[in-house]
């Protein structure tokens, strides 16, 4: 099958990363934390090394990692954990995942919180003056960013808008699950209070494995809690970062397969990853240009975009596209991807779009499937 779908996890890995997971199992299998035997050890040796590895991709030394399953159980820890220290006045972009609007949602319902959305041009431009105006009305407690969409792909300047939110005092998050190894962000800068991670997309590391960096000097409350194999006569969560975090057995085999997935991205280079995956969206939109019956939507020349390109087929919805696809073997993702204020955003909700998504690993063999696809969709329209 022509794979397609790279925003939602990247396929294949690299090789390392099997082997890895697969030897961990194999040679060691132990849990961490709750052992002084040498397995345990090492276990608890891996994971130490695999942090270090996060922040010297991510160029925070100084800054804490934080593993978690999901990257959307990290957004509910750090989202959660603010509201609880009462933040009220929160700004998000419109290109927000669900697992940022959800958990929004929920204490906006009750009157907890007040959100607005940063001022984006309808070509898809941070209106940087706007957002200023926008911070001087009501100033920010908290500013999200998703540092590239989900739906489209538009590349964030999280720089100028995490530098303008501090200039109001406000916590800053950056959702990097689609850029975290692939878009180089210095995130030592004071302006980055947390940044979210994804394991198993542009990482290239398994599914099971995500996380967050953090500024060690916020004070953000636990919002989950249990056994963390340390201080356990005491009921309270850890002070200690990222212990007060880190709650349950970790997902360590998931942790094998980040720790090679980053060294093997440290091996290429950061910018090769993008490189190459630029040149694989390029190579992309040239194909879905040759089709009359394509509209791509939010792809403007001036902006930065990574791998993503979102379009609809005129007289076939999204739903009905991703069958026909499927049935001539391409995977792609359609609908409204768990983002649909971007959508409303787009003018594409509620229907929403077929998206395709290229990564490192996308093959000449991937691209001639989707020609034949897409010539069989134009023999039968």
């Amino acid at each position: 099958m022509a794979y397609f779908d790279n925003a939602a996890t990247t396929y294949p890995k690299p090789e390392v990363v099997y082997t890895s997971m697969d030897q961990f199992y194999r040679l060691n299998g132990a849990n961490a934390g709750r052992g002084r035997y040498n397995l345990a050890q090492g276990a608890n040796a891996l994971i130490g090394e695999t942090r270090a590895l996060v922040q010297e991709l991510l160029h925070c030394p100084a800054k804490q990692v934080v593993f978690t399953p999901t990257a959307t159980i990290a957004l509910n820890i750090i989202i959660q954990g603010l509201i609880r220290n009462g933040v009220q006045t929160i700004y998000i972009s419109p290109f927000e995942h669900n697992a940022v609007t959800r958990t929004l949602h929920y204490f906006q319902k009750d009157g907890t919180i007040i959100v607005h959305q940063l001022a984006v041009s309808r070509d898809f431009k941070y209106d940087l003056d706007r957002t200023k105006y926008q911070f001087e009305s009501e100033r920010p407690d908290l500013v999200i960013v998703s540092h590239a969409s989900n739906i489209f792909g538009l590349i964030a300047p999280v720089t100028e808008i995490c530098s303008l939110a501090k200039n109001f005092g406000a916590v800053t998050v950056i959702d990097m699950a689609q850029t975290a190894g692939l878009v180089d962000c210095n995130l030592s800068l004071n302006i980055f209070d947390f940044a979210v991670f994804a394991g198993h997309k542009t990482l290239y590391g398994p599914t099971g494995i995500s996380g967050f960096v953090m500024d060690p000097s916020i004070d953000l409350p636990p919002v989950l809690f249990g056994g963390t194999g340390f201080e356990s006569a005491n009921q309270n969560m850890p002070l200690s970062v990222p212990e007060r975090y880190e709650m349950g057995t970790m997902n360590i085999s998931g942790i094998a397969g980040l720790n090679a997935a980053i060294k093997w991205g440290l091996g290429c280079g950061i910018e090769e990853i993008w490189e190459k995956e630029q040149e694989h969206r390029k190579k992309l939109i040239a194909l879905l240009q040759e089709y009359w019956f394509i509209k791509i939507i939010g792809n403007y020349p001036d902006s930065n975009y990574v791998g993503i390109v979102s379009c609809l087929i005129e007289g076939i919805s999204s739903d009905s596209a991703g069958d026909i696809f499927d049935r001539c073997g391409v995977a792609v993702r359609t609908g409204l991807q768990c983002a649909p204020l971007a959508h409303q955003f787009a003018g594409t909700h509620p229907a929403g779009t077929i998206r395709f998504s290229v990564g490192y690993f996308t093959s000449e063999e991937d691209f001639e499937e989707l020609r034949q696809a897409l010539d069989y969709i134009e023999e039968n329209l």
